[in-house]
Formats: structure tokens, C-alpha cells, sequence
């Protein structure tokens, strides 16, 4: 069975979805350079972090353009 959502529910939804991806974000980010700081044997562990902090950004970038249209053309 599928679930019928209203608008604000589904933008809701979307919010938290964002507010998530955000954290994932930034929590990639800070993992990464903490990994390049380290030395040279966990390289591949950094460029892993460094990839799955794109990863997150291009999902915030995408649910920035559903939420607030425009704003991903906007200077980050």
C-alpha cells in the first residue's frame, strides 16, 4: 500500500532530508582532512572520505534546487 502525503509533508520530508545530508556533509569533510593529515598508508581512506563528501554535496545541491529553486546558480 502506498502512503498519500500532502505537500508540506512531502516538503517537510525534504527539509529533514537536507538537514541530514548536510550533517553527512560536513562530517565527510572533517573525516577527510583529518585522513590527510595522517600519513601516507591512509590514503585511500581519505580519498574514500573526500568522495563520499561529494557525494553528499551533490545530494544537498539537488534537494537545495527542490527546496528553495535558484539558490544552487547562488555562489557557495
Amino acid at each position: 500500500m502506498t502512503d498519500v502525503v500532502d505537500s508540506d509533508e512531502l516538503l517537510r520530508r525534504i527539509q529533514r532530508a537536507r538537514a541530514c545530508a548536510h550533517e553527512e556533509l560536513l562530517a565527510w569533510r572533517a573525516r577527510s582532512a583529518d585522513l590527510a593529515r595522517a600519513d601516507a598508508e591512509r590514503a585511500d581512506e581519505a580519498r574514500d572520505a573526500r568522495t563520499r563528501g561529494l557525494a553528499y554535496e551533490a545530494v544537498l545541491r539537488v534537494l537545495d534546487e527542490i527546496v528553495t529553486p535558484g539558490r544552487s546558480a547562488e555562489p557557495h
